[in-house]
């Protein structure tokens, strides 16, 4: 019976479904996190009568054929690249992107990677650092007798020191946006790197077009619903339930049919 393999891919796809919206209650605490929608597809349909085929020898055509449907397959976790919520801290080094844009991220390999999570520290030299220790591109080493730290809106850092009263440039974060976010791959600790899907990265600077705007003292939270993801969480589970009662239906028909032979 094909029911029995069609339900099964159901409860497949309703488990990762459950995945999905898991990960999103898990972080819905977590800096930037972008939430997640699994989205599904049918799968190949079985033609036992064609439609459009001929229904006898008057030339007669068949309006609607039997096309059987085989079950349904993830097609795709799309990240929801909305902006969240800006929460105060008052912390000099917690930055927060008010519109589109990531921050470089310095790998160990060199390579470069992209964050939304502003949460930023100073390391023994002085550098501006994520949680992990990796260097923010842009970003010039503080002075130790730096008694202040200043970042406006598009991304110029100063300091101001001891015994000197006027500020100190130390540098300039620069953003970068692509033209399809939801391409990047995620590295996990809130980063993203580039792949084919996401395009190339645009560099530019914060308040300017195409830009948001960087605001010191605030941090971007996740952008996780809870009453929504709650709510889809039900839903799976119940279609889940119900493909599980279409196997014990399918089971309960087979056993019909092998009692009467």
């Amino acid at each position: 019976m094909r029911s029995l393999s069609i339900a099964a891919t159901g409860m497949l796809a309703q488990q990762l479904n459950v995945e999905v919206i898991s990960n999103n209650i898990a972080n819905m605490n977590t800096t930037a996190y972008k939430r997640q929608r699994a989205e599904f597809q049918d799968l190949l349909y079985q033609s036992e009568r064609r439609v459009g085929s001929q229904a006898a020898d008057n030339n007669s055509i068949v309006p609607a054929g039997v096309e059987l449907g085989l079950g349904v397959k993830t097609a795709a976790v799309y990240r929801i690249t909305e902006q969240g919520n800006l929460t105060t801290t008052g912390n000099q080094l917690d930055l927060a992107i008010q519109g589109k844009g990531y921050f470089q991220v310095t790998l160990p390999d060199n390579t470069i990677a992209y964050t939304r999570a502003g949460s930023f520290q100073l390391d023994q030299n002085g550098n501006i650092v994520t949680a992990d220790g990796l260097k923010i591109t842009g970003a010039n080493a503080i002075p130790s007798n730096a008694t202040s730290i200043t970042i406006n809106q598009s991304g110029q850092i100063f300091v101001s020191q001891q015994g000197q009263t006027q500020l100190a440039a130390a540098g300039q974060f620069s953003l970068v946006s692509f033209i399809n976010d939801t391409g990047l791959q995620p590295l996990g600790n809130n980063m993203f790197i580039q792949t084919q899907a996401s395009g190339n990265p645009t560099i530019g600077t914060a308040g300017n077009q195409g830009f948001g705007t960087i605001l010191q003292g605030f941090l971007e939270s996740s952008n996780v619903n809870t009453v929504q993801e709650i709510t889809n969480l039900i839903s799976a589970q119940r279609a889940y339930e119900m493909n599980s009662k279409v196997i014990q239906a399918s089971d309960e028909m087979l056993q019909t049919l092998n009692n009467t032979h």
